[in-house]
């Protein structure tokens, strides 16, 4: 019965603000919208405002997070971008300029200000998985819509790993490298080294055609750049990990996986190419361009998250580790314990 009235009551939370758009929406196409300032005022403050906060009356005592009110308001955004006319959106615009970035950043500092603060306690009580990204995951999910909350912390990641996370780790014991002797910094480099070449060399010849569009692919470009080294940051900062029940697969933040010791089926120390139509993956994103030097099979499938919360199916996986006899060790000790 409590379950029927909170499912009634998310309905309502999220089917007013939709009707109430639906109405704005007619309005705007109707033969009722002349155009004029105080109409245009009127609907984008309905679109801005007026229904973010009847949203808000509603989810104010359920559990749907509050910051919830933010896509709703971008929702009204988007709505008065592309259906009213050009020459009516004043007050959009003026929103854009003024007001969104704002929020962005109120966001942002947030969620960052919200993770170190986990991070802290995490630290005082001398838990394990305090992990930036990790943590970072599971603070915009109590905050944000699941789909928004994934993007949010990829993108926040790559400039913390980046651009702020300039500590040198210091591993500890159930920690194991894979980024040193891989070559896969290398990689990463190469490919960041190959974008400045072709941004250079596009951005030139498409100066001859358009400025406007040959900054929007240098900017497009260079945001790729930093989006890599972001990725490639990350390998130090991530290691692979063990605590009393779990290893903990990374590949810095682009592929994550959680298994259970006493679902691990066999150690095998091997390069040994994978069938990867037979739930055989590599936890490296890089594919056939790096290479792995431990096989896991496991009993059971397990999903191997990665970027942008892309999932996939597997039931052995290749991994590299910089110390790959002792990382065997280590884990079938843990198995044996656990």
């Amino acid at each position: 019965m409590l379950k029927h009235i909170n499912l009634n009551r998310n309905l309502l939370a999220f089917g007013i603000p939709l009707s109430l758009f639906g109405i704005l929406f007619l309005l705007i196409k109707s033969t009722l919208f002349s155009g004029s300032s105080a109409l245009d005022f009127a609907i984008s403050a309905d679109l801005l405002i007026t229904v973010p906060v009847v949203y808000f009356l509603l989810i104010r005592k359920t559990s749907i997070p509050k910051t919830t009110v933010v896509p709703m308001m971008i929702l009204g955004l988007l709505i008065g971008s592309f259906l009213l006319p050009v020459e009516n959106q004043t007050y959009i615009a003026l929103f854009k300029i003024w007001v969104l970035p704002v929020i962005e950043l109120s966001i942002f500092a947030f969620i960052i200000i919200k993770v170190r603060s986990t991070i802290k306690r995490f630290k005082r009580l001398k838990d394990s998985s305090h992990d930036f990204f990790t943590t970072l995951n599971s603070t915009c999910r109590e905050i944000l819509p699941a789909p928004v909350a994934t993007l949010m912390a990829s993108e926040i990641a790559v400039v913390y790993y980046g651009f702020l996370n300039w500590k040198k780790r210091t591993y500890q014991e159930n920690e194991f490298t894979y980024h040193k002797n891989s070559g896969a910094p290398g990689l990463f480099g190469g490919i960041i080294l190959v974008i400045g070449i072709e941004t250079f060399v596009l951005h030139n010849l498409l100066a001859d055609w358009s400025v406007i569009a040959a900054w929007i692919l240098s900017i497009l470009s260079i945001y790729t750049a930093f989006q890599i080294l972001g990725f490639a940051r990350a390998l130090a900062a991530r290691p692979i990990t063990l605590d009393e029940k779990n290893l903990f697969l990374r590949y810095g933040i682009m592929n994550d996986a959680t298994i259970p010791f006493n679902d691990i089926k066999n150690i095998e120390i091997s390069g040994r190419d994978l069938d990867k139509g037979n739930l055989e993956k590599k936890l490296s994103l890089l594919g056939e361009l790096e290479s792995h030097n431990v096989i896991l099979h496991l009993k059971n499938e397990h999903q191997l998250v990665g970027l942008y919360g892309m999932k996939s199916k597997f039931k052995t996986i290749g991994l590299y580790i910089d110390k790959p006899q002792e990382f065997k060790q280590k884990l079938e000790a843990s198995i044996i314990t656990d």
